[in-house]
C-alpha cells in the first residue's frame, strides 16, 4: 500500500500570492464609486430611522410614509449645510430654512472622510492601492450620485431643497472632506499642502514657507484648535447657566409645543441637536458681536434689543432679557480671555520644547513664537467664522432673514481677543521655560548635592584648547619643581660618593665603624644607615626618599604615646629594624688570638 501526501502551500504563501493578485487587479474608479455610495446611504439611512420612527410613533400622521420619507431626504440634505423651502406657511410664499443642526453636521462629515481614506488603501495594511487622484474623484462621484438622487426625490416634498447658490454647500463638503481623507491616507503628505499655502498673500506666505514652517503650522493648528474648544465650550456654559436661570420660561415653551409624548420627545431630539448651535451662539455672545434675532434685533452684552414675536422652543429661552446688560453679563468677557491664555499656553509649550532642542537667539525666538501666536489667532479667527456660518441663516423672508451671528463679526473679534491675550503669553510661558531650564542646568554643574543620571555630551565639532604649560602652573608647582632638582642633584652626588668609596675598599659591602673603631648602630649614630650599598644606587635612592619625607613604612599607624624600645621582630622604630638589619647582613667574626711571647 503506497501513502501518498500532498504538501499544502504554507499561509503566509497564499495570503501573498491572493495579495499580488489583488494588486495586479487593482480597484479602479469603481472601487472609490461604491464607497462614496455606501458612506451616503449610511448617512441618508440613519436619518430616515429616526424620522420614521418618530412618524410612527405620532398620533396624527396624516402624512403617510411619504410625506416622512420626504422629510428625511430633506433633513439630510439641510445636514450638509443646503438651505430648505418649506412651502406650508400661511401666506402662501415659500419660507426658507437655513439653520444647520451642527451635530447633524458631524454626521456626512465623519462618513466621507472615513470612506475616502477606506477606499485607498482598499481593506490593506501593506499599502495604498488606488492612487489619490481615483480614489477621490470616486467616493465624490459615488456620494454626489446619491445626493442629487436625494435632492430630486425631495423636491416633491413640503421641506425642498432651494436650488441655486444654496445648493453648493453638498459638492463643496463632500470634495473638501474626501481630499482630507485621502491626504490623511497617504501620510500627509506635505505637497499638497505646500499647493494649498501657495493661495496665501505674499508675506504671510514667506511666513508660513520658512525654515520649520510645517513645525510652526502645526503648532499654530492645535493651538486654535485648543482656542476654538475653549471658545465652544464656554458659549455652552454660558447657555446653560441662563437656561437654569430661565427654567421656568424654558419648562413652559417645551410644554406648549406638543401635548403628546411623541413630539416632546421630537422637540427634545431638535434640541438636542441644536445644542452645538446655541454653543456657538453663545460664543459669539461672549467674544461681544453677540448674534441677531432678526433685522435689527442685537443681543450683545452690553444691550439686547426686545425681539420679535417667536414661536415658544427651549433654546430661545436662554437669551438675556432686553435692556442694558449689567455685570452678569459682562462676566462672558472671561471666556475669550480664556481661550487666548490658553492658545498662549499651548504656543508658548511647544516653542519652548523647540528652543531645548535647537536654541536660538533671544530676539529672533521671541519673534518667532510672537509670530506663531499671532497665526493660531487667525486660524482661531477662522475657524470661529466657519461655525458661525454654519450655526446661523434664514427663517424667514422678513424680519427673520437674519437669524444668528454673523460670521465675519464673530472671527474678527475671536482672532482680535485671541492674538491680544495669546501673543504676551506664549511670549512669557516660553521665556519662563526656558529659564527654568538654563537654571537647573547651572546648578547641576556648579556641584549640587543631587545625582546627574542625565550622561553629558559632547560636541564633535567642538574644538578642545589645551592649556599651555607656563600658564597652568602655579607658583607653588615652581616652587615643587625646584626642590624635587636640588633633591635629584644631592642623590647623583650620594650615589657618585658611595661609588667612589667602593672603588677603594674593593668589596661589595662595606661595614661603617666609628671613630673608636668598634661597630656603631644606628640609633647611636642617629642618622639612618643601609645594611649594604649596592651598585644600582638604592642607598641614594633610599636617602632621597628620607630627604623628601617618605619612608618604606611610613604607610604604617603612627602610635603618638611613648613606648619602650622593642627587639626584633616587635613593634620597633624605623631606625633600629634597619640597624637590626645591618648587624644580620654581617658575618660573625672570631677575636684574634693574643699573641704569646717567645719561650725563654
Amino acid at each position: 500500500m503506497i501513502q501518498t501526501t500532498a504538501r499544502r502551500a504554507p499561509l503566509p504563501y497564499l495570503r501573498a500570492r491572493i495579495r499580488a493578485r489583488m494588486r495586479d487587479r487593482s480597484p479602479g474608479l469603481g472601487a472609490g464609486v461604491a464607497g462614496g455610495a455606501v458612506a451616503a446611504g449610511l448617512g441618508l439611512g440613519t436619518i430616515t430611522v429616526l424620522v420614521m420612527v418618530f412618524w410612527i410613533s405620532s398620533p396624527y400622521p396624516d402624512s403617510g410614509p411619504g410625506g416622512a420619507l420626504h422629510v428625511a431626504a430633506a433633513l439630510w440634505l439641510l445636514a450638509h449645510g443646503t438651505e430648505l423651502l418649506r412651502t406650508d406657511t400661511l401666506s402662501g410664499v415659500p419660507a426658507p430654512v437655513g439653520v444647520t443642526p451642527l451635530l447633524l453636521f458631524a454626521v456626512p462629515v465623519l462618513l466621507v472622510h472615513r470612506a475616502a481614506r477606506d477606499v485607498v488603501y482598499g481593506g490593506e495594511e501593506d499599502g495604498p492601492l488606488l492612487s489619490a487622484r481615483t480614489a477621490w474623484a470616486g467616493v465624490v462621484l459615488g456620494y454626489l450620485g446619491v445626493g442629487a438622487a436625494a435632492a430630486l426625490y425631495a423636491s416633491g416634498g413640503e421641506l425642498r431643497p432651494s436650488w441655486g447658490r444654496p445648493m453648493l454647500c453638498l459638492p463643496v463638503l463632500v470634495m473638501v472632506m474626501a481630499g482630507a481623507g485621502v491626504w490623511t491616507a497617504y501620510g500627509h503628505p506635505r505637497r499638497a499642502f505646500d499647493g494649498v499655502l501657495k493661495l496665501l498673500p505674499s508675506g504671510l506666505r514667506s511666513f508660513v514657507r520658512g525654515p520649520g514652517s510645517h513645525a510652526r503650522l502645526g503648532i499654530a493648528a492645535r493651538s486654535a484648535g485648543a482656542g476654538a474648544a475653549v471658545l465652544v465650550g464656554g458659549g455652552a456654559a454660558l447657555v446653560a447657566v441662563s437656561l437654569v436661570w430661565h427654567g421656568g420660561t424654558a419648562r413652559v415653551s417645551f410644554l406648549q409645543l406638543t401635548e403628546g409624548w411623541s413630539g416632546r420627545f421630537a422637540v427634545l431630539f431638535l434640541c438636542l441637536v441644536l445644542v452645538p448651535n446655541a454653543a456657538v451662539w453663545g460664543a459669539a455672545y461672549a467674544l461681544g458681536p453677540g448674534f441677531v434675532l432678526g433685522t435689527g434685533h442685537v443681543v450683545d452684552p452690553l444691550s439686547s434689543a426686545p425681539a420679535p414675536l417667536l414661536p415658544p422652543f427651549p433654546l430661545l429661552a436662554a437669551v438675556p432679557d432686553a435692556g442694558a446688560g449689567w455685570w452678569p453679563n459682562w462676566v462672558a468677557g472671561a471666556v475669550p480671555v480664556a481661550a487666548g491664555l490658553a492658545v498662549g499656553w499651548f504656543v508658548g509649550g511647544a516653542e519652548a520644547r523647540d528652543a531645548s532642542s535647537s536654541p536660538d537667539a533671544g530676539t529672533s525666538g521671541t519673534r518667532k513664537t510672537a509670530g506663531t501666536a499671532l497665526l493660531a489667532a487667525l486660524l482661531c479667527g477662522a475657524a470661529m467664522a466657519v461655525l458661525a456660518t454654519m450655526a446661523g441663516g434664514r427663517l424667514g423672508v422678513g424680519e427673520l432673514a437674519r437669524f444668528g451671528p454673523v460670521w465675519w463679526e464673530t472671527g474678527g473679534a475671536a482672532a482680535v481677543w485671541t492674538a491680544l491675550a495669546a501673543i504676551p503669553t506664549a511670549v512669557g510661558v516660553r521665556a519662563w521655560r526656558c529659564r527654568g531650564g538654563r537654571g537647573s542646568g547651572a546648578g547641576a554643574d556648579a556641584g549640587s548635592n543631587t545625582l546627574a543620571l542625565r550622561p553629558r555630551t559632547i560636541d564633535p565639532k567642538a574644538k578642545i584648547v589645551e592649556p599651555r604649560p607656563e600658564a597652568a602652573d602655579s607658583k607653588q608647582e615652581k616652587q615643587e619643581k625646584q626642590e624635587k632638582s636640588k633633591k635629584t642633584k644631592k642623590a647623583d652626588k650620594a650615589n657618585k660618593a658611595a661609588k667612589a668609596e667602593k672603588a677603594k675598599g674593593g668589596g661589595r659591602f662595606r661595614k661603617k665603624k666609628s671613630a673608636s673603631g668598634g661597630a656603631q648602630s644606628a640609633a647611636d649614630a642617629g642618622t639612618p644607615s643601609a645594611p649594604y650599598d649596592q651598585d644600582d644606587g638604592y642607598g641614594a635612592l633610599r636617602d632621597q626618599e628620607e630627604e623628601a619625607g617618605f619612608g618604606p613604612y611610613d604607610f604604617l599607624p603612627v602610635d603618638s604615646s611613648p613606648r619602650p624600645e622593642a627587639s626584633w621582630p616587635g613593634e620597633a622604630t624605623r631606625e633600629s629594624r634597619w640597624a637590626a638589619l645591618k648587624d644580620a647582613s654581617d658575618p660573625p667574626r672570631t677575636p684574634d688570638a693574643p699573641e704569646t711571647p717567645d719561650g725563654p
